[in-house]
């Protein structure tokens, strides 16, 4: 008695091929909120840090009305620009914008950061 086996016609790959999508943009969507520091952390704390006492912190602080200060001293995007490439790319640079400040002006002076390519930056907001 032998049994007869039918070949099968066509297999249902549909339910797959959604789940593949779904761990796609689950992926994609992590990747991309890592890498741009979105996702909030709660570091631990250290009680030493390799910080080196040569780097320098600069603030950069924006007004609701649109005045940008450098260390306390009010200046133009041009001078920001100017002052800026003038400083080590390792320094830390704290960007204070007050919430009702355009965000035009955030903007701009994201736009010298990441022109200048400076690698530490730090956007200071309230708990």
């Amino acid at each position: 008695m032998s049994l007869k086996r039918r070949p099968l016609s066509s297999m249902n790959v549909i339910p797959f091929i959604d789940i593949m999508l779904v761990l796609l943009v689950m992926v994609l969507t992590t990747a991309t909120f890592i890498r741009q520091g979105i996702i909030p952390v709660d570091l631990p704390e250290a009680k030493s840090s390799d910080k080196k006492s040569d780097d320098k912190e600069i603030t950069i602080y924006v007004t609701k009305k649109g005045e940008i200060f450098l260390d306390k001293e009010k200046v133009d995007i041009s001078t920001l620009t100017a002052r800026l490439k003038k400083i080590s790319k390792k320094d830390t640079v704290v960007l204070r914008s007050d919430k009702e400040s355009k965000f035009q002006d955030f903007v701009h002076i994201m736009d010298v950061l990441k022109k200048l390519n400076h690698e530490s930056l730090y956007i200071v907001t309230k708990d």
